[in-house]
């Protein structure tokens, strides 16, 4: 048995694997193709929306780069949920529950045909974490490879993302914006393949991927529809077959220090809060101690040094052209905020690899670290008597460091976008939106239409919004999301009523209730939780097994 076959000699050598080698030539392999290592091609190509819908042609010259380097590529496909087309809907709720599906039944089709080594491919928000849970799991010798970032549209003259049509809504149902004028910016937003164009979760996501090392450093910020991305996928080929011969593990590389790495990576670029969900479940997956509270000691001393959407000026496009994700490493490196020694599935160091970053002369989407946007990093970790496991919340893009105001209480998104719609939501109010979390939803949907609307309202800089559910990496403003406990696991935002004062203070790290803890205690002592939504199906045993959010909501 060859090294390199160490798996896949159980299904394609010896008199008693005839069978399975005569069906793996009725689909095409020759006893050439079954003599090589067997490369599993993940895919997550869909034609629903545009962030995966370029992955098949991607997967090909993958497939072209394993066939040079002596390997049998096998392409097999997983699902996909898109978080802007479903956002605002029921379907939202599906997504998170897809993270599992997919990291699921990727082990399932590399456990089941032997793989002896894996390309990922992904795209869309839960497709990243759940690629990366996947390989932790199975620690065969993979890579993941993202299908890159959509180019923005252009609206008038300016730069537009999707997160410019959400927030065009809630101005056109203030009359702020025509009818024609919200069609005009729905045609024009997103122009062709690839993800969302921001420093939305797909795009951090990918970033914290080449920061863990499971992605090679800058293979991510390939634009989708770049002339230079098919290479970067056949190169991407030739490099799992290099990790094959190597038998360099994604366990070898998943360390403490990546995982600090990552952070360090978010809380650079003001990337999605969505990054400490899943950083905790992959964390989880692969056996590394890592909770929510480092976090925040990561992010404090991070400076804030990418100028990104949503809260910044620029699209990810910008951030390639700049000198892309090696610069953001480069410039962690220069002031000692990057964990340089933690390996790449390249099998150089990071160090070595933000090293040889190379930035465009004059750009100024990347500040350097001592002269950063903001001392510190994107987002924080708040506690309290109404998060005693911690919330997170945004920090670039605004200044914020204190609000109090009355509880307007919205057991549902559903309810919460309706009274901003209708105007029943002023200057200084705070929106709890419960029973959305993991278990609640379940799902934990994203309240990116809701929060959108408040800005396209004119109520972005006067309204707080807190919640179990998630923020899309699209969200700004001062917003406080993966509250824990959630309200259905009887934590305290099921307690909280109309008009009771919400705080915020920065300052603090604290996020309460001005409710005194017998008065607390009382109220959830009479709490009876509501009827799950779903009675059968995935849905419900997701909700029957899944964790807190402040455990990355993982469901083993």
């Amino acid at each position: 048995m060859s090294e390199r076959k160490r798996n896949s000699a159980a299904i394609t050598e010896g008199p008693s694997r005839a069978p399975a080698r005569a069906m793996l030539k009725a689909v095409g392999f020759t006893d050439e193709d079954l003599c090589r290592p067997i490369i599993g091609i993940a895919n997550t190509w869909t034609e629903i929306g545009p962030c995966n819908f370029h992955l098949r042609e991607l997967a090909a010259a993958v497939k072209r780069g394993v066939r040079e380097a002596g390997g049998t590529p096998m392409e097999f496909n997983t699902v996909s949920i898109s978080d802007g087309i479903t956002m605002g809907a029921e379907g939202m709720r599906t997504s998170l529950v897809s993270r599992e599906v997919i990291a699921d039944s990727i082990e399932l089709v590399a456990r089941g045909n032997h793989f002896d080594g894996l390309v990922v491919m992904v795209g869309c928000d839960k497709t990243i974490p759940g690629a990366v849970m996947a390989v932790a799991r199975l620690n065969l010798p993979s890579v993941v490879l993202y299908g890159g970032s959509i180019a923005p549209g252009s609206f008038r003259g300016k730069n537009v993302t999707i997160q410019d049509v959400f927030e065009a809504v809630g101005a056109h149902s203030r009359g702020k914006l025509a009818d024609s004028e919200l069609k005009e910016i729905e045609d024009k937003a997103c122009p062709g393949a690839g993800a969302c164009g921001g420093q939305f979760t797909a795009n951090t996501m990918a970033m914290v991927c080449e920061f863990l090392g499971i992605a090679a450093m800058g293979s991510g910020g390939v634009p989708a529809t770049h002339p230079s991305k098919m290479k970067q996928g056949q190169a991407t080929g030739r490099l799992v077959m290099e990790l094959v011969g190597a038998q360099r593990l994604p366990k070898q590389i998943l360390t403490r220090p990546a995982f600090e790495n990552a952070v360090a990576s978010v809380a650079a670029t003001g990337g999605s809060t969505n990054a400490v969900l899943h950083l905790l479940a992959i964390a989880h997956t692969a056996g590394v101690p890592f909770v929510i509270d480092d976090f925040e000691g990561i992010s404090s001393r991070v400076p804030l040094i990418a100028d990104l959407k949503p809260g910044g000026r620029f699209v990810a496009t910008d951030l390639f052209e700049a000198g892309g994700t090696p610069l953001i490493a480069q410039r962690l490196l220069a002031v000692g905020l990057l964990h340089s020694d933690a390996l790449t599935v390249t099998g150089k160091s990071i160090g070595e690899e933000a090293k040889a970053a190379v930035e465009t002369p004059d750009q100024e989407v990347v500040r350097p670290a001592n002269n950063p946007l903001k001392p510190s990093g994107g987002f924080v970790i708040l506690k309290g008597n109404l998060s005693p496991e911690g919330c997170v919340l945004k920090v670039a893009g605004h200044d914020f460091q204190h609000h109090s105001g009355p509880a307007r209480i919205f057991d549902s998104e559903e309810q919460a976008f309706a009274a901003v719609q209708e105007g029943r939501i002023k200057a200084g109010d705070v929106v709890v939106i419960r029973y959305e979390g993991p278990r609640g939803g379940p799902g934990m949907r994203e309240m990116l239409a809701v929060t959108a609307a408040l800005v396209g309202a004119g109520l972005g800089d006067s309204v707080a919004l807190l919640t179990d559910g998630r923020f899309s990496g699209a969200t700004h403003g001062f917003m406080a999301g993966h509250v824990a406990p959630e309200a259905m696991s009887g934590g305290p935002i099921a307690a909280v009523r109309e008009g009771d004062l919400i705080v915020f203070d920065l300052k603090k790290r604290e996020l309460r209730v001005e409710v005194s803890d017998s008065e607390l205690k009382q109220r959830l002592a009479s709490w009876k939780p509501p009827q799950p939504r779903y009675g059968t199906g995935v849905m419900a045993k997701y909700a029957n097994q899944v964790s807190s959010a402040s455990r990355g909501a993982v469901t083993i």
